[in-house]
């Protein structure tokens, strides 16, 4: 009854691409053009299909989508926040996908100020973001970003809080973040690029006059680089960074006096990234200076800031990552990571005390939250884990307790903590590196002789995926799936070594990793070839590309979300996003060895004749970090290789971009589709 329909074939049009004397033909490489009627049309007709042999599933999905929504509570709200006098809230209502914006001068039982219903402003798009909001110093003004197609090409508008006023000035294609002087007036935001959507500029805008007039501050010239413009927690600099994956350069000027120049902290060295917080007569910089592979912690006056003046305050370890600082009057407080785990490390200020908050799981995230005024005495932080909701605490420093301010609400009356159990575990991989493998399940679920198990992992940018709970999840875990995220090299989880060791030139460890994880999991039954999902996303969708090629018959089914598998023609063409940012982390094709390296593991070039698992592959149109005509394009190729009946299936958002729909249940149904495509796969239909 399923393949009662055939899949949609796309049209065959070659198109010979060429480097270093290297010849590949590319018989898709019309899908790019998002304009085509007949592009359009096959994305439509690869939709059409999904929807057909999913069809079966649908009221599965509906009860899915429904099961996921109930556990949310629908009315919910931040824990409140203090900055400049006025207590601030996001809350959701009843019924409603979109948060709402307040807040409350001086107290909480003072009448509250309505900033922005984002529900009511959503109102006439398919796709809304609210980027950010920034208030003014003098608390009456509010520059707001909002993006309605899902590109991440973000409009500044500035709202009048005593009238209600928004004024027409438009300032189109940003970053949408926005940062005040102090005089009220002027504000600084970043300008993309509008073909390859890189942030290349700075400009200052003043109230009331024309936006054409506005004045660049600041153009990055590297396209390898982006910028973009904050300000510090002391209020007193407005900082202009510029950042690519391996170098970090920043600009300073007194918030006091927007009229004046920029100068230099200190100048570009490649290979040296640094961060910058202010705090009294003092700069403090996160480093790597030296050879800090893991950062350390250095200070400097604020009139010395080149590098040559910086001071050890905290010295680099090889064995801990130093991730980040809190300044607090009385207090630092220091981000680390050793052996995986995160530790928030309180140290005063005098030298009489240095520990660490007790975390006693393996399985947790811990990070500090927002933090607005030096004055605190208390450190506001968010824990969970794989078993536990998500909890905000406030830690007071005077008294060492710790006061919950919210734990995350599951509204499912059969959710009990104790009903799930977690654990770390590590595999030997083939080069005889250790990778950790964070595992949750429901104990009375688990089998011994093997059991359906969802295997998450990312691995690039150095991007560290810490275990979570997730209330979505559940519905996999009460379902018997055992869920595992791979700690592979690429992220940080082990320190920045762990990174260094899965880019580049040894971006196969990455891919490595993942298989001999998933090996691992089979051979101690936790799962089955016939029962093993790789699941992954982005940069992760490379991922789940290359196992796909190197070692189809681990699994039995794949979902790869927005996956980046075309990786030498979208390197070699630096007129699409992210592109030129990107050599640090995938090395530029224009150098035949990376060219050569890179071509050995793309997705797309190294599709063969062979049987591949179930594949559901998903993609928004208007994605500007992966182009949709990259997993368009794989699915077409893979269908003409394919030598199995499995399923191959493109599901495209043809309103969203790289983080799909924008409502908060609106993206459970999504979700839902995979779980569905999954589970079915398991024959777990209910």
């Amino acid at each position: 009854m399923k393949n009662t329909i055939f899949p949609p074939k796309a049209n065959k049009v070659p198109k010979k691409l060429v480097a270093h004397k290297d010849v590949r033909i590319d018989d898709y490489y019309w899908l790019n053009d998002r304009e085509d009627q007949e592009v359009l049309n096959y994305l439509q007709a690869e939709n059409n299909y999904t929807k057909h042999m999913l069809k079966h599933t649908e009221e599965f999905q509906e009860k899915l989508f429904e099961e996921m929504k109930a556990r949310i509570k629908e009315d919910d709200q931040s824990v409140p926040y203090k900055l400049n006098g006025y207590w601030y809230v996001t809350r959701f209502e009843k019924g409603k996908d979109y948060p709402v914006y307040a807040r409350n001068k001086e107290t909480l039982e003072a009448p509250e100020e309505l900033l922005f219903d984002c529900n009511v402003m959503a109102k006439e798009h398919t796709y809304f973001n609210l980027g950010s909001i920034s208030i003014s110093p003098d608390n009456k003004l509010a520059a707001f970003s909002t993006d309605t197609v899902s590109r991440r090409q973000y409009i500044i508008q500035i709202k009048n809080l005593v009238t209600g006023e928004i004024y027409p000035e438009k300032i189109l294609n940003t970053t949408g973040s926005v940062t005040w002087a102090n005089d009220n007036e002027t504000i600084y935001y970043s300008r993309k690029d509008e073909l390859t959507l890189r942030s290349h500029k700075i400009f200052k805008h003043k109230l009331h006059t024309k936006v054409k007039e506005d004045k660049e501050v600041f153009h990055e010239t590297d396209e390898t680089f982006n910028t973009f413009v904050y300000k510090t927690k002391s209020r007193k600099y407005i900082v202009i960074g510029s950042s690519s994956t391996l170098t970090s350069e920043y600009r300073i000027l007194n918030a006091d006096t927007p009229n004046e120049d920029f100068k230099i902290f200190s100048k570009r060295e490649r290979g040296l990234e640094y961060s910058i917080a202010h705090y009294q007569d003092h700069f403090y910089v996160l480093n790597n200076k030296d050879e800090a592979v893991n950062f350390k912690l250095q200070k400097t006056l604020e009139t010395q800031t080149d590098s040559s003046f910086w001071e050890d305050l905290l010295p680099h370890r090889k064995d801990v990552l130093l991730e980040d600082i809190e300044i607090f009057n009385d207090y630092l407080v220091v981000t680390e990571r050793k052996q995986g785990l995160n530790k928030l490390r309180i140290m005063s200020w005098n030298g009489n005390e240095d520990y660490y908050l007790p975390f006693d799981s393996e399985t947790y995230t811990a990070y500090s939250g927002n933090n607005p005024d030096f004055n605190s005495d208390f450190l506001r932080y968010t824990f969970n884990s794989l078993t536990t909701p998500s909890s905000v605490i406030d830690y007071h420093f005077k008294t060492k307790t710790h006061e919950l301010k919210k734990e995350q609400e599951v509204l499912d009356k059969n959710f009990k903590k104790e009903n799930y159990t977690s654990e770390r575990i590590w595999v030997t991989a083939r080069d005889g590196e250790r990778v950790p493998v964070s595992i949750v399940y429901r104990k009375d679920k688990k089998k011994e002789s093997g059991n359906p198990l969802m295997l998450y992992a990312y691995g690039s940018y150095g991007s560290t995926i810490d275990p979570y709970f997730s209330t979505v999840r559940l519905s996999l875990l009460d379902r018997g799936f055992i869920y595992a995220i791979a700690h592979i090299r690429g992220g940080e989880y082990l320190g920045r070594d762990w990174y260094e060791n899965g880019k580049l030139l040894s971006k196969m460890n990455t891919f490595y990793d993942y298989i001999d994880c998933s090996k691992h999991l089979i051979s101690e039954k936790y799962t089955s070839e016939k029962q093993l999902y790789a699941y992954g996303g982005s940069a992760g969708g490379l991922l789940m590309g290359v196992v796909m090629n190197l070692n189809p018959e681990l699994y039995h089914g794949v979902l790869a979300v927005v996956p980046f598998v075309d990786v030498i023609t979208t390197m070699l063409d630096d007129t699409i996003p992210l592109t030129t940012g990107e050599y640090d982390e995938w090395g530029n094709p224009n150098d035949e060895t990376y060219y050569k390296y890179m071509k050995a593991y793309s997705p797309y070039d190294n599709i063969k004749k062979q049987e591949y698992p179930n594949t559901l592959v998903t993609t928004g149109l208007h994605d500007s970090q992966v182009q949709y005509w990259e997993p368009a394009k794989w699915v077409a190729k893979l269908r003409d290789y394919k030598t199995d009946n499995n399923l191959l299936l493109l599901h495209v958002d043809m309103d969203s971009g790289h983080g799909g729909a924008s409502g908060r249940f609106e993206s459970l149904k999504e979700v839902a589709l995979e779980y569905a495509f999954i589970l079915d796969l398991e024959g777990i239909t209910c």
